[in-house]
């Protein structure tokens, strides 16, 4: 049965690799008014359909390549961003036993629940209820998903590594990567103790802001397959008519969405990673419902404060430093012209600080950001894949309301109110001592060759020989060292106070090893 199905998806798949092949070197290599745009967005629907005629995990797929702007042209990623998860719902009799299962007769748990699903998706479908009198909702598991998934998987496993040989060799990291990160995301998706955490410490993260409701789980009525939560209605984020006759400021509705998600990026550890606008909804005074947790982004503190030096550059203006901060980050390949990169961001930067430009612009910006990130020597590591997903999702909500909006000044006041600046620095400069100092254990135990050294040194000192060198190297080590304990500490002692400490601190660690 998996030889089949291989061979039914890779005969599906190939037309359509075929074609993306040709269209992305005619994309990198030609200019806008050489290029059948009409023939991009043909080919783009042949694989939009493709990927519904494969079913839930293609359907996912797609929506993942929908915002990677590394991988596809941009006829192909609005094309693809127009996939929905939505999928017929099965039969409630179906989904009865699922939940029956895991938490026992329906009629003892709940009030009751309407067998008529309100949304199906390609994992599974949500259905209205009541618990004592509450209005909640029950998102279960589809009936059979684990095996159709599991079983897709596999085969996608097989067809990757046939299909990247019809691809350039510099889509083929990006594209690993992405796979890799698609297959354990879908894995956390399908089980809901996942989502339910995911949810709770979002919630959690989030409850001194006044402009975003995360929903509340039904511990008691939740388990791998099943999830209970409060019924928190609203109007859908991208309904502009519906906002516009209750009064909403789409304008700051537009500023609180990229606050609020950019807030869990830059100060949290766990972000709402799949924003699209049916897991959005506004109240009727205008604060934000999150829906959704099955797909959520981790990065690590090191990784968070680097993209907070990035987005500090791109605020300050600084093409070089934003430079720094991407190859620090990974998202360059060895060997890049820097001069062409620069003078690329350069540009960028030009963009996002001036006036706000007309569609036509808008379009032909899009178009050159696309081609440059073809074009330059850019990657996407894996751990930022569900961050760049998300901030393309956020853009498409931006563009449907159309409004007087500037990111970078939104930007600002994200790392000035939280805080962010600061901490940033202090924590990426005790990152980096510690890592000093993991680097400098490790070379003592390296045992006799840094003890021969030491020996040597010792003779040289005596003679008064690298006093200069050791001192320099102490205080330097001092003013790192007084440089953190100055930026932590709130008592008004001077500078050079704080970095006689750290030399003294310093100094004494060294020298108790002569």
């Amino acid at each position: 049965m998996s030889t089949t199905r291989t061979i039914q998806v890779l005969f599906k798949l190939l037309p359509s690799i075929l074609a993306l092949r040709k269209d992305r070197k005619k994309w990198i290599s030609q200019e806008k008014n050489q290029i059948d745009s009409e023939q991009f967005r043909k080919n783009a629907r042949k694989v939009l359909e493709t990927f519904i005629s494969l079913g839930p995990v293609y359907i996912k797929l797609g929506q993942w390549l929908s915002s990677r702007a590394d991988i596809l042209p941009q006829p192909y990623l609005e094309e693809l961003s127009k996939l929905q998860d939505s999928v017929p719902p099965a039969p409630f009799d179906q989904v009865k036993p699922i939940i029956e299962n895991d938490l026992g007769p329906i009629s003892d748990k709940f009030d009751e629940i309407n067998p008529h699903s309100i949304s199906g998706a390609s994992l599974g479908q949500v259905y209205r209820g009541t618990i004592s009198g509450q209005q909640i909702v029950v998102k279960v598991k589809r009936p059979g998903i684990e095996k159709i998934v599991a079983k897709d998987l596999k085969v996608l496993k097989k067809v990757l590594p046939f299909a990247l040989r019809f691809v350039d060799p510099n889509l083929r990291y990006s594209a690993k990567a992405m796979l890799s990160q698609f297959i354990e995301t879908i894995h956390e998706e399908m089980d809901y103790t996942n989502e339910s955490e995911n949810l709770k410490k979002i919630k959690k993260d989030m409850e001194t802001s006044n402009n975003v409701i995360v929903p509340a789980v039904y511990d008691d009525f939740s388990s791998k397959n099943v999830l209970t939560m409060e019924y928190l209605p609203g109007i859908k984020v991208t309904n502009v008519k519906a906002l516009d006759e209750l009064g909403i400021d789409r304008e700051q509705l537009v500023i609180d969405v990229h606050k609020v998600f950019f807030t869990m990026l830059l100060k949290h550890s766990i972000f709402h990673a799949d924003p699209h606008p049916g897991n959005i909804s506004v109240t009727d005074d205008g604060k934000l419902i999150l829906y959704d947790y099955g797909m959520v982004g981790r990065i690590n503190n090191e990784t968070r404060f680097k993209l907070i030096r990035l987005y500090l550059a791109l605020v300050e203006k600084n093409p070089p430093r934003v430079v720094n901060a991407m190859n620090d980050l990974s998202m360059l390949t060895p060997g890049y012209n820097r001069t062409v990169i620069e003078k690329g961001i350069e540009l960028s930067i030009r963009a996002m600080h001036g006036n706000k430009p007309d569609e036509m612009e808008v379009q032909s910006l899009m178009e050159l950001a696309n081609q440059t990130m073809s074009k330059f020597p850019f990657v996407l590591p894996k751990n930022l894949a569900l961050y760049m997903r998300m901030a393309s999702i956020i853009e498409g909500i931006y563009k449907t309301h159309d409004v007087d909006f500037k990111f970078v000044k939104v930007l600002k006041n994200i790392l000035q109110e939280e805080n962010l600046i600061p901490r940033a620095y202090v924590e990426e400069l005790k990152i980096s001592f510690d890592n000093f100092s993991k680097s400098i254990d490790s070379a003592i135990r390296l045992g006799p060759e840094i003890q021969k050294f030491m020996d040597e040194s010792k003779i040289l000192m005596k003679n008064k020989k690298p006093v200069l060198l050791l001192s320099g190297s102490i205080f330097a080590s001092g003013v790192f060292i007084g440089s953190v304990i100055l930026f932590q500490s709130n008592e008004p002692f001077g500078i050079m106070g704080m970095i006689t400490s750290g030399i003294i601190m310093t100094a004494s660690v060294f020298l108790r090893k002569f």
